[in-house]
């Protein structure tokens, strides 16, 4: 089953094209919630990084202060293949030991003192200007036409490509994880080839699916990766040593991306009609991020209709309230489905306390132009919504991982 939801704007013709054939061609900046207080424990910063990811960057600096990057606190993450700002904290580091760095790749803008660690979700949203190269002919009018009906009818907010790894099978792990199983964990993290992997790191996976760990451990290509630390205490018989090896920040990330498989799942069972409540929905308010049941659809839809709330899915955990009449049905189905429990969802010393996510997301900002054969796409999204997620409905092609 496919990790992506479908696209709304199927009877309305893709414009092609190639999209982040250079790191400029995707540019994201963040809107921040609010601005440095001046004073306090904590520098709040903006960075601008170029072709490498947020974890990337955070490295970067700790390592040039040398402080813990337990002390950096962001608002989001951003792509590696892509021009991005961003802003982050750290706390304890004056903003002048910020504004004298001089790091690859990364560009301190300012540096402020403030009152708290910056956390998840701290931004109003992110703005966008994307450049898709050699478009089909009609692409402007093609463009127009899609980007009007997302402006009306919201942008599904399913979870992109970039959210299940590389190598496409993140989700499987956290699935793994979330049952105590370290023997399949393990299967996908170190097995499992996939068409993304190198020559050489395909034949020590299958190594490794055939139960030949000395011959995975010497055809692995990475040999300071977190995956060839692991293989080597795996082959000394200690498989739960060698999952408490592995980064927290990554086994989270794991679990993040199976909530959010399950999430998409759950919006394609709603995509054709997305914008539509039904009774017993828990309905997203735009403007606070309230949710509260519905009743009464008739009276609720024409908010609906002018995109000030919106149908919402589980993202699955301990503590979250699941719907009532047909969309509760499907919610307790799936969990069915995947032999889960919310009271089970606390894995390994993690504990998924769950959220509820609106099923789409309004667009603003919003406009297209053309330069010779390129189309130049400018909006904003809010927190957690992923552009390319616009982008698979105004290309039609597939997007790859990155």
């Amino acid at each position: 089953m496919s990790i992506l939801s479908g696209i709304v704007t199927v009877d309305l013709p893709g414009v092609g094209g190639i999209v982040r054939l250079h790191p400029e061609d995707f540019y994201v900046e963040e809107i921040p919630a609010y601005s440095p207080s001046g004073s306090g424990p904590h520098t709040l910063f903006e960075i601008e990084k170029r072709g490498i990811d947020t974890f990337a960057a955070i490295r970067l600096i700790s390592r040039e202060l040398g402080e813990s990057s337990r002390l950096i606190g962001s608002a989001g993450l951003k792509d590696a293949n892509a021009v991005t700002r961003q802003h982050l904290s750290i706390e304890g580091v004056a903003p002048e030991r910020l504004l004298n760095l001089h790091l690859p790749n990364v560009r301190i803008l300012w540096a402020e003192k403030h009152r708290n660690r910056l956390k998840i979700g701290h931004l109003h949203g992110n703005r966008f200007v994307i450049r898709i190269r050699q478009v089909d002919g009609d692409a402007l009018a093609r463009a127009e036409r899609i980007l009007q009906y997302l402006s009306v009818r919201g942008l599904p907010n399913g979870y992109g490509i970039q959210r299940f790894g590389i190598r496409g099978v993140t989700h499987l792990l956290g699935c793994a994880l979330l049952r105590n199983d370290l023997e399949q964990f393990f299967a996908v993290y170190l097995g499992c080839p996939q068409p993304e992997d190198s020559a050489q790191e395909r034949v020590a996976r299958e190594l490794y699916d055939n139960g030949n760990l000395e011959g995975a451990l010497q055809h692995w290509p990475y040999i300071n990766s977190d995956e060839y630390r692991a293989l080597r205490i795996i082959q000394k018989g200690a498989l739960a040593a060698a999952y408490y090896s592995l980064p927290r920040e990554l086994l989270r990330l794991t679990l993040s991306a199976y909530q959010s498989y399950l999430f998409n799942l759950l919006l394609q069972q709603r995509l054709p009609t997305y914008d539509c409540l039904e009774t017993g929905d828990l309905a997203y308010k735009h403007a606070n991020g309230v949710c509260f049941s519905v009743t009464d659809v008739q009276v609720e839809q024409v908010r609906a209709d002018h995109l000030e709330i919106s149908a919402t899915a589980p993202l699955y955990g301990r503590k979250v309230r699941l719907a009532e009449g047909v969309p509760g049905e499907r919610e307790r189905a799936l969990l069915a489905q995947e032999g889960l429990t919310l009271e089970t969802m606390h894995p390994h010393g993690f504990s998924l306390e769950g959220e509820r996510r609106p099923l789409r997301v309004p667009l603003s900002e919003v406009s297209v132009s053309q330069e010779e054969h390129d189309l130049i796409i400018r909006f904003t999204l809010p927190p957690g919504a992923f552009a390319t997620n616009l982008l698979r409905e105004v290309m039609k092609t597939p997007e790859q991982p990155h």
